[in-house]
Formats: structure tokens, C-alpha cells, sequence
């Protein structure tokens, strides 16, 4: 054989390896963003303190907040989270918030007890430290909010604090939840024209 086809061969077998290299995984390093699987993450779960993972949700639908409890907006948008948890946790809805504060676990122990969050707070001890989920997530800041469908593909990205007891936010999370929509989700209806002189 001749070194003209040793280097041809290599060359080929170079583009099928790129080839497979890329559709491998293409989907882990592109954005994160509406209609794509949300990135795998581990964490420590604050009820247990054993490390944990996204994975173990899968199946659920499941609402993913990035937040710290040194940030106003994340303490505001708390109660309308475990208001929304409250009505749906018994079909199947579940909410993961995952603080991103740097040091002891105590602080955000503490500030769950004084909201009376009753949903899945865990921590993230790599906050700050690269690798952590601000970067899987591609995150510019907290809070921000990621609603997973039962198959972990996001289905709402919201940046800010948001309510998730809203109208709108009670017919979403029904919808991927394949349930009913609440009769109080309905939006109020316009009120009635003011008659023609």
C-alpha cells in the first residue's frame, strides 16, 4: 500500500471521528434554551445532605431555580414558588431550588425554615468555583428559572423573578403536567364595552 493511501485513510478516518464527535455531543455544548434537554447537574440536597442529581427527576415535571439568599428578587419570588409547588406536588410537580451561596450550608438552611419552603432546596458547593450549575446553565444572574417537561427538556427559561402561581404560570404548569387546568387559572374576561350614546 502506498503512503498516498495511509494518508488518505487517515484523513477519512479523522473526518468520520470529527463527524461523530459532533452529533455526540452537540447537544450538551450548545445553549440552553427552550426545547432543549437541560443540563445534568449534582448538587447537595439540603433535607439529607447527600450529594444528588437532576437525573433522578426524570419523569417529573420539574421546575429548576438558580438563586442565593443574599438576592432581594429571589426572596420575593420564593412564596409564589411554593405557592405553585403546593397546588401541583401531588401530580407530580416538583421544584429544585438550587442556591449558588459560597461557604456553609447553614445560612440557606436557615432561610428556607423562614420561608416555610416545603419544596427541594439543594446547594451548590462549587459555586464560584468553575464547573458549577451558573455555568451549565449559562446564567447572567439570580434568579433564574428553568420549567422541565417529564422528559427534562425545558419548556420555559425565565431570567428574573417571576410569579409561578399566576394565572398563566398555573395553566403552563398544568399543561406540561398533562392535567386539568384549575378553574381560578382562568384569565379574568374583559370587561363589558360601555354602551353606545
Amino acid at each position: 500500500m502506498s503512503k498516498q493511501w495511509i494518508a488518505v485513510g487517515i484523513v477519512v478516518l479523522g473526518l468520520v471521528a470529527g463527524a461523530f464527535a459532533l452529533t455526540s455531543f452537540s447537544d450538551e455544548s450548545g445553549p440552553v434554551d427552550i426545547g432543549r434537554a437541560a443540563p445534568a447537574f449534582r448538587a447537595i440536597d439540603l433535607a439529607t445532605g447527600d450529594t444528588t442529581n437532576l437525573t433522578s427527576y426524570k419523569g417529573q415535571v420539574t421546575l429548576v431555580n438558580i438563586w442565593a439568599t443574599w438576592c432581594v428578587p429571589c426572596k420575593t419570588e420564593m412564596p409564589a414558588m411554593q405557592r405553585a409547588y403546593a397546588r401541583f406536588k401531588d401530580q407530580g410537580f416538583k421544584v429544585i431550588a438550587v442556591s449558588i451561596d459560597e461557604g456553609s450550608e447553614q445560612p440557606v438552611v436557615d432561610f428556607t425554615k423562614e420561608m416555610g419552603l416545603t419544596f427541594d432546596v439543594w446547594h451548590d458547593r462549587l459555586a464560584g468555583q468553575g464547573g458549577d450549575i451558573q455555568m451549565l446553565y449559562q446564567t447572567t444572574g439570580v434568579p433564574e428559572s428553568f420549567l422541565l417537561d417529564k422528559d427534562g427538556v425545558i419548556v420555559k427559561r425565565v431570567i428574573g423573578a417571576y410569579d409561578w402561581s399566576s394565572p398563566a404560570s398555573t395553566k403552563l404548569i398544568a399543561r406540561t403536567l398533562g392535567v386539568p387546568e384549575p378553574a381560578d387559572a382562568a384569565e379574568p374576561s374583559a370587561p363589558p364595552a360601555a354602551a353606545s350614546e
